[in-house]
């Protein structure tokens, strides 16, 4: 599959953009778990031309986790423009445009998954954001606001008009959220489509080797974007490509430890011990290391509670050394 010059190989799999989760410290993680392209936290457009500093930060790339696509939002066509050679300046492998967020906050503005409601702009941006840089520039978007309104087959086709180089479909509408089946007949539609010449790439449940192999085998879609199945589970790349490539290993149980406190000790580096616990707990708080243990509450509870990186340390390997082993006699 390629994006303009750039070759992600046969069956990519890709890290989705997620507002406070994918920062650069995790998406490297994910790079060196196999995870094929990255995407930054969503970019606003107007904080960006504004140059509101926790803005620009989301901007920076770290070479070893390219390539790199950074997404932008917004809702007027002038400000996404100017966000997008802003962005072009920082040197992104691509520009992707968020017409898929279905939070109140952007969607409710017209932004994200709220261009669904207003299908002429969303055109009118992407041209003018396609016009105005030399990058390869791609879409993320879902199948259409609501149920009565799955209009994605025919938007594929007039954002391939616009100049678009892939496009990324979630397989649920803006009211959907995140409830519910993603819709992957309505994303192989997409696929099947003779006039549709960019690759399709595929997202929403890939948590599975199975499903996995069935978004490719199945429905047919160039390439899959993994989303929350990596949040507390970077390694799960790997345990997911290992099921196309043999020759790859599945990530051990000490691998995985260790994963959760490089990025416990990456997130207090990147900002400071108090604010980097309360990123992290989102992490563990959904980690599948701790899923099955039986009675776990009160450890659960611990390790959300803790509030130094030292006490956070001892739970985990406290888990590690004697929870686990016990469940495994």
């Amino acid at each position: 599959m390629k994006i303009g010059n750039i070759d992600l190989g046969e069956r990519p799999v890709m890290l989705a953009p997620m507002e406070d989760v994918t920062d650069e410290s995790f998406r490297l993680i994910c790079k060196e778990f196999g995870a094929d392209m990255t995407y930054t936290e969503f970019v606003s457009a107007d904080a960006l031309i504004r140059n509101i500093a926790a803005t620009t930060r989301k901007l920076n790339i770290n070479p070893a986790e390219r390539p790199t696509a950074i997404q932008i939002y917004g809702r007027e066509v002038e400000p996404m423009v100017e966000a997008a050679r802003i962005v072009e300046a920082a040197n992104p492998d691509i520009i992707d445009i968020n017409f898929g967020c279905p939070v109140k906050k952007v969607a409710g503005k017209g932004a994200g998954a709220g261009m669904l409601r207003d299908i002429p702009k969303m055109l009118q941006i992407t041209r003018a954001v396609v016009d105005a840089v030399k990058l390869p520039v791609t879409v993320k978007t879902r199948l259409g606001w609501d149920h009565n309104s799955k209009i994605i087959v025919e938007l594929a086709e007039q954002l391939q008009d616009c100049g678009i180089q892939a496009l990324t479909v979630h397989g649920r509408t803006r009211s959907q959220m995140y409830t519910g089946d993603a819709d992957w007949e309505m994303i192989a539609k997409v696929k099947s489509n003779p006039r549709l010449a960019i690759p399709v790439i595929g997202n929403g449940d890939i948590t599975t080797p199975e499903r996995l192999r069935e978004a490719f085998d199945r429905y047919g879609v160039d390439g899959v974007m993994v989303g929350r199945a990596s949040i507390g589970a970077p390694w799960v790349f790997r345990e997911l490509k290992a099921a196309l490539d043999p020759s790859l290993t599945q990530p051990t149980v000490s691998e995985k430890f260790d994963c959760l406190r490089r990025q416990i000790r990456e997130s207090i580096n990147r900002i400071d011990e108090y604010r980097g616990i309360l990123h992290i707990r989102r992490h563990l708080a959904a980690s599948p290391l701790f899923k099955s243990i039986p009675n776990f509450r009160p450890t659960r509870i611990a390790m959300l509670q803790a509030a130094t990186y030292n006490e956070l340390l001892d739970i985990i390997a406290d888990v590690e050394n004697n929870i686990l082993p016990r469940l495994c006699v």
